[in-house]
């Protein structure tokens, strides 16, 4: 029983986190969690091209 629960509480964590990022790479984000919140140097290059 507990390794069910384990397997279930590893799967719920993985899925939220593929969730996260297909969310956020569909708003077009390129550093995902970075701390300067989009406004750094890769991210305005990418945008220019």
């Amino acid at each position: 029983m507990v390794n069910i629960i384990a397997f279930l509480a590893l799967v719920l964590i993985l899925g939220l986190a593929i969730g996260y990022i297909y969310k956020e790479k569909k708003k077009g984000t390129h550093c995902i969690g970075c701390p300067s919140a989009g406004n750094c140097r890769k991210a305005r290059n990418c945008n220019r091209k």
